[in-house]
């Protein structure tokens, strides 16, 4: 099963020359990388549902919480393995 999964955007970067942008998300204390194409309008603070690496919406934070906690509890949040890191 494809999942997306909740994260809030801890910073950004931009790279050659701005026209790419890669965020730092937080998901439950796991530091992860994720490019922000599909979602140019998000920023520093926002919650976003990352897949396979790109974030593909941004989320309120009620909503980021809610399916973060349902994820977690269902087990399907083991490919947030912080030994990859």
């Amino acid at each position: 099963m494809c999942l997306a999964i909740p994260g809030k955007v801890a910073s950004i970067d931009e790279l050659h020359g701005g026209t790419v942008r890669m965020a730092k998300v937080n998901f439950g204390g796991i530091m992860k990388e994720a490019s922000l194409e599909m979602v140019p309008h998000a920023q520093i603070g926002d919650y976003v549902l990352v897949h396979v690496g790109v974030a593909i919406s941004v989320v309120n934070e009620k909503e980021a919480a809610e399916t973060f906690q349902y994820l977690k509890e269902a087990g399907e949040l083991d490919e947030l393995n912080p030994e990859e890191l």
